[in-house]
């Protein structure tokens, strides 16, 4: 009887570890996963994307579209559902310019104190307006940066990869447009995502992006769009 007990106690406890091992191992591909947040990606090539929250604006867009037309630079524009409703026009016009449309949910609200239920309308409202304006999204960015575990999971549920930044341009301040530029040139690396807005006027961001993109052009940068950085995550792995 001892010798049956041992063994079933022996039995028990390798499958104890051996689950434990297994889920430790599940948990570390979780957060080990590159889809898990994005703050910038890791090369040495000198590539950055170049982001912009909150539009569409009616002013504040069509200005920065200019800008990026005249340099031939695709950004990637993390629109708010609402604003996007509002301006379907310029939604548009982005997408015919060759830009990149991301998800800024649908509101402005923080996420993080929301229900689960608030959070997955948010995503679900912004793809109602959405759908017919622009192709899915695979990016989508918090207001605010604002998130936790639980809200990264559900955008992942909703096929989105979350994404922050590394450089903040500091530019829905409205500071003077030589401290917006600054603020990028100081912190810019390989690799990195520079942050910027067109929810409001007047902004500084057309004229700072002006001089951003010609400042890190001759600094051999090339501005590229999320999902081409993301390539180089790739390279890298």
């Amino acid at each position: 009887m001892q010798s049956l007990l041992r063994r079933n106690f022996f039995c028990f406890t390798v499958l104890g570890v051996s689950l434990v091992c297994s889920l430790m191992y599940e948990v570390t591909m979780v957060f080990n996963d590159k889809s898990q947040v994005i703050k910038s990606v890791p090369t040495t090539h000198k590539v950055v994307a170049l982001t912009i929250d909150d539009g569409p604006h009616y002013k504040t867009t069509p200005e920065l579209l200019a800008v990026l037309r005249e340099k031939q630079v695709k950004a990637t524009f993390f629109l708010l559902g609402a604003n996007a409703e509002a301006h379907p026009e310029i939604v548009m016009q982005t997408v015919a310019d060759g830009h990149e449309i991301a998800s800024h949910a649908y509101s402005h609200k923080r996420l993080n104190k929301l229900t689960k239920a608030e959070v997955i309308a948010e995503f679900e409202r912004f793809e109602t307006i959405t759908q017919p304006l622009a192709p899915k999204p695979s990016f989508f960015r918090p207001p605010d940066g604002a998130y936790n575990d639980d809200i990264v999971a559900l955008a992942r549920e909703c096929g989105y990869t979350t994404v922050l930044w590394s450089i903040d341009a500091g530019d829905w301040r409205r500071p003077p447009v030589q401290r917006v530029v600054q603020a990028v040139l100081d912190n810019v690396k390989p690799g990195g995502i520079i942050l910027m807005h067109d929810g409001q006027y007047p902004l500084p961001t057309a004229q700072a992006a002006a001089i951003i993109i010609d400042k890190l052009q001759s600094q051999g940068y090339q501005l590229v769009t999320m999902s081409e950085l993301m390539q180089y995550y790739e390279e890298s792995q």
